[in-house]
């Protein structure tokens, strides 16, 4: 039996490209997963591996999804083999029914790793680059610093606790609780 196994890495991610390719290879049954790749921990594609019999073949859309390094790739295919299962990647046409095939997935997974690697310093060297000139990265704060200096003042008169003061500002609780701490720790001496 060709078993399909579809994943995305966030919720807001959808999986229709991925499904619509593995029923026209006439895969039947798809598992889908709403995942990283990055983590080891994905209980559909888990249950999935528990769940072939010999003579399966796991059948996924790209080979990305079932793995994100060359040695978790290799491990996931030394396992459908122990199992007398095989795998087929429909974008990079691979059929591990074969040496070639074989080698071919082992030459692409290298490949990928690499190209995650590329990827993963760019980004660090990135964001380096933009804190070295000054950028605020991550999400805007919802007060502004006067409105975080205030419900400091608020807070010292102990007539207010953080959640009657969220809902002066309509922000969560944590908002506030948040700016409280970092202006009270901005307050603490430094120390040499």
């Amino acid at each position: 039996m060709r078993i399909g196994y579809a994943r995305v890495s966030t919720q807001d991610q959808e999986t229709h490209a991925q499904l619509d390719a593995l029923r026209r290879a006439g895969i039947d049954v798809v598992h889908e997963e709403k995942r990283s790749g990055a983590t080891m921990r994905r209980p559909i594609f888990e249950n999935l591996l528990r769940n072939l019999r010999k003579g399966d073949t796991l059948v996924v859309y790209k080979l990305d999804r079932i793995a994100r390094s060359l040695k978790h790739l290799l491990a996931v295919i030394e396992l459908l083999h122990s199992r007398g299962c095989d795998f087929e990647s429909l974008t990079e046409h691979i059929d591990t029914n074969s040496p070639a095939g074989r080698l071919m997935l082992q030459m692409l997974g290298a490949f990928a790793e690499f190209e995650r690697e590329l990827i993963r310093e760019r980004t660090i060297v990135g964001i380096r680059a933009a804190r070295d000139r000054g950028a605020q990265l991550g999400r805007p704060r919802k007060l502004t610093k006067p409105e975080e200096v205030e419900a400091l003042r608020l807070w010292r008169t102990s007539r207010y606790n953080h959640t009657s003061i969220a809902k002066l500002y309509n922000v969560h609780r944590s908002t506030i609780t948040r700016a409280i701490e970092r202006l009270v720790q901005d307050e603490q001496p430094r120390l040499l």
